[in-house]
């Protein structure tokens, strides 16, 4: 067991530190500073002993692997990790909560005003939210003073790994999906935190979905949010209203333009009901969605009952499952769990460069490049051809694209960030740039980036 495991003071939380404890657990944008791993606080803590906190320092973010069965991966994230880097702070209450602790007892003086007086003061290198990436390629580099460099680690992997992981699933599903389809996402009470929730959804929909069905999300957004109806309406309604024809009615009355959910009892059934009640011209429905049994033979006769009425399908729907049912008479999914769970986005965070001095990790199976680098693109007919990591200093040759590009110098934003109509169109374009056999579902080949530093 670890010394700080077994000290008293680090079990045994004081009064002062206690003081923060009621509070709920929602991250406020003045709490950035303590949202980190105790790690990232006691190397700062040990830089400022060693007097080498202010040394010029490197680190980058990348993937060594991608996850298995994926051929690429989405860059997403970067909006969220600017708007970090902008607001995070030490207030005096929270500096009182860490002394309060007793593990710093031994730190510095000037540990504690270097809290006080944060603001990140380093440079933002990082490729565009929507670009196509492989494996060990950078999606961004921080260059900062040693401390601060290192303090963003953890914040930095948690919200471009995860929406990173949304993304590239969501522009896999809406390259199999094709144009024509609509793509929701329902991901919310399967999200791994609220938090989590909507990143997943503003990842859904910068990376090609067209809504999401979080309200919160979605008007932060400055989107409209887009959903149907549960079993348990059909349910109660129709044991209070008598029959679930009338719950359809009761529904459809309040909400017109929404699909009805049609499954909860007899789907078939159902639909002729519908059927009639459009021909009489009591209701005229504009879509059905059903969650459960035989969807492409469901779909199906469902269509020959309602042949003007879009259908929807939901229920553990992935890229995979779009492709199965791509002959199906389908307008749309709604896409919960497969899109917003799942094996990570192994990113990580490592120090390539202090003082100019280029550094690298020998770990066997977890090695790094050292220096700064730069990613060089080309392509050919519009298709990308290969990719060549570069120190940063070299030129390209011929017509090779750059990905990395500096979007923060000292802490000041350089330029507005993308709107999420123009990462959405990056990420279509990124994809169809992919050769084919990258973009396949199933086996997908991948692209390796040829290493010249």
């Amino acid at each position: 067991m670890s010394a700080i495991a077994t000290n008293p003071a680090a079990n045994q939380i004081s009064k002062q530190a206690l003081s923060l404890k009621p509070a709920p657990l929602n991250v406020a944008p003045d709490e950035y500073g303590l949202l980190t791993d105790l790690y990232q606080l006691t190397m700062g803590a040990c830089y400022v002993h060693e007097k080498c906190d202010r040394r010029r320092a490197s680190f980058e973010l990348f993937v060594r692997r991608l996850p298995k069965g994926f051929g690429y991966l989405i860059a997403m994230g970067l909006t969220q990790a600017v708007e970090y880097l902008q607001n995070i702070c030490f207030s005096p209450e929270q500096i009182a909560a860490l002394q309060g602790t007793g593990l710093f007892a031994n730190a510095d003086h000037r540990f504690w005003e270097m809290l006080a007086n944060f603001r990140f003061e380093g440079d933002l290198w990082a490729v565009p939210e929507g670009t196509v990436m492989f494996a060990n390629e950078p999606f961004l580099r921080i260059e900062a003073p040693l401390w601060q460099a290192q303090l963003v680690e953890t914040y930095l992997l948690n919200t471009i790994n995860y929406q990173t992981l949304i993304a590239s699933k969501a522009a896999r599903m809406r390259d199999v999906a094709g144009d024509r389809l609509t793509l929701l996402e329902f991901g919310t009470r399967r999200a791994f935190s609220p938090q989590a929730s909507l990143w997943a959804a503003r990842a859904a929909i910068a990376a090609g979905m067209d809504a999401t069905s979080n309200v919160l999300a979605a008007l932060k957004l400055g989107r409209q949010p887009s959903g149907t109806m549960a079993h348990a309406l059909v349910m109660a309604l129709s044991a209070t209203a008598g029959s679930e024809a009338q719950a359809f009615s009761a529904f459809h009355q309040v909400f017109p333009d929404s699909p009805l959910l049609i499954d909860t009892f007899d789907t078939i059934a159902a639909a002729h009901d519908l059927a009639t009640k459009m021909q009489t011209g009591e209701m005229q429905v504009k879509g059905v969605r059903i969650d459960s049994g035989d969807i492409a033979a469901i779909s199906q006769e469902l269509k020959t009952i309602l042949p003007d009425v879009a259908i929807f399908a939901s229920g553990d729907i992935d890229e995979a499952e779009i492709l199965r049912l791509k002959a199906a008479p389908i307008d749309g999914y709604g896409i919960g769990t497969k899109l917003v769970t799942g094996a990570p986005v192994n990113g990580v965070y490592k120090l390539v460069e202090i003082d100019n001095i280029p550094v690298a990790k020998k770990s066997v199976g977890k090695q790094s490049l050292a220096g700064r680098k730069q990613i060089w693109r080309s392509f050919e007919h519009g298709v990308i051809t290969g990719d060549r990591l570069t120190h940063i200093s070299t030129v390209p040759k011929g017509d090779e694209q750059p990905l990395l590009e500096c979007l923060m110098h000292n802490g000041e934003l350089l330029k507005p960030l993308d709107s999420l109509e123009a990462i959405a169109q990056r990420t279509r374009d990124s994809v169809r740039s992919l050769p084919k056999s990258i973009r396949h579902i199933a086996e997908p080949t991948s692209l390796e980036a040829k290493i010249d530093i």
